[in-house]
């Protein structure tokens, strides 16, 4: 006898993304509890008992997407301090901006972004910022998966305030958070230009005795790979090579100016990146080399960056930014195709953050992280290849579904746990608040 699954979707065209890229033109996925159970043909599964029943209505059925770099609550700061170069942008506005922060303004922050993500159709996201406690309770108050950290480095913390209180608040994020179904802690040194070796050193034991990923901003500019090879003798890459920071469990976000020998140093310590286009485009930091981190076999994945320097959280914007930026870089149409941007904003992404055994693919057992995206509109009409329209044409708002470990968030494009409207105004709230600081 068929045991009753908890939630049926059938009738959609499945992307599976797992090893073998299977695809089922008209398919179905059951979930029970928290888990897929089973993904194959309608004609098969479409008959399974289930205690709630999503028609795709001839959609693509997909994993959810994984953002691998953001900063949640700078929602709040969306718009603004734009056109600016990085350092004034950070040290003129965001910074003195954050200084007004506290966890209940994170918490808000943090909930509009992760309304924004469901109805973009992320799942998972990786957060770096201040006052994460408030982050990782409005992440799993809103069903997402997350891996949050608390933002550290030489100067005094808002939240923590000396670095030595900043070591405290992520060990106690890591035991509060280690259960969890849905939040997980990362380890977070900014950079290496506004974190000292020692904190560096330190921040990744504490990675590597808790066995928890280690995240940091890495080699975003060309100012920042001079000013650390004035100090240091060395790139970033190579000086956190010499401080034995370069680890499997790292994730370097942008990694926009590398040499040769920098990339010969992520790939031998098997380093992942997070690869953020709009964001380095906003801020004029440069061309990433993906394509070539991607060909010595460097695990990149995608990353929104935060609203202040992007300005959204729409990974599909990201994912066709990503493809057409690196042709038009490269003068090669052929380079960052479709398949491997999608690979990059799924499992690829999700293999990132060291969760690629429970998401970022559609497999029997894995969690039930899935979305559901209308086809049924003009500018998805006619559909030839679905990977290039996923890449190429779809934007987050034809996500109709998101589903996070079993659990529907998002249904006709309506947030079933969130409340939206009082999530908006409070933010509009604190902007009032920030404006007038």
């Amino acid at each position: 006898m068929t045991p009753t699954a908890d939630l049926l979707i059938t009738n959609g065209l499945v992307i599976t993304m797992d090893a073998q890229n299977r695809i089922f033109e008209n398919g179905a996925v059951t979930i029970i509890g928290d888990a897929i159970a089973a993904i194959g043909p309608a004609d098969k599964l479409g008959a399974t008992p289930a205690r709630e029943t999503i028609d795709a209505c001839g959609g693509i059925v997909m994993p959810g997407l994984v953002n691998t770099h953001t900063h949640a609550a700078m929602t709040l700061f969306r718009g603004l301090a734009d056109d600016l170069p990085l350092a004034e942008w950070l040290n003129d506005h965001i910074f003195p901006a954050e200084a007004l922060l506290d966890a209940d303004k994170v918490h808000a922050g943090t909930l509009l972004g992760c309304a924004e993500m469901i109805l973009s159709g992320i799942t998972c996201f990786c957060d770096m910022y201040l006052f994460e406690g408030a982050a990782a309770r409005a992440a799993a108050a809103a069903g997402m998966r997350a891996v949050v950290g608390e933002v550290l480095y030489d100067f005094p913390s808002p939240n923590y305030g000396p670095i030595e209180k900043g070591f405290d608040c992520t060990r106690l994020l890591i035991d509060t958070w280690k259960d969890d179904p849905l939040v997980s802690v990362a380890v977070e040194p900014h950079s290496p230009y506004l974190c000292a070796p020692d904190l560096l050193t330190e921040a990744a034991n504490i990675a590597r005795d808790n066995r928890v990923p280690l995240v940091i901003h890495l080699s975003e500019t060309r100012k920042e790979v001079e000013d650390v090879r004035q100090k240091y003798g060395a790139t970033p890459v190579g000086h956190l090579a010499e401080l034995g920071v370069l680890a499997p469990n790292l994730l370097a976000c942008h990694c926009v100016v590398l040499s040769d020998e920098d990339m010969d140093l992520l790939a031998e310590h098997d380093v992942k990146v997070s690869h953020n286009p709009e964001s380095n485009m906003k801020l004029a930091s440069g061309i990433a080399p993906v394509a070539e981190l991607i060909r010595r076999g460097i695990c990149t994945g995608l990353g929104t960056d935060g609203c202040s320097s992007n300005n959204n959280l729409d990974l599909f914007a990201e994912m066709d930014m990503a493809a057409k930026l690196h042709k038009a870089s490269s003068l090669d149409p052929t380079v960052m195709d479709a398949a491997t941007v999608l690979h990059m904003a799924t499992i690829d992404g999700a293999r990132a953050l060291g969760l690629d055994r429970i998401t970022g693919s559609l497999e029997s057992g894995k969690k039930a992280d899935i979305i559901v995206i209308d086809t049924n509109r003009p500018h998805l009409t006619p559909m030839y290849r679905p990977e290039s329209h996923l890449v190429y044409a779809v934007g987050g708002s034809d996500v109709t579904a998101t589903i996070v470990n079993g659990r529907v968030l998002m249904k006709d494009r309506r947030l079933l746990h969130l409340d939206l409207e009082k999530t908006m105004a409070d933010a509009r709230q604190i902007a009032n608040e920030i404006r007038n600081g």
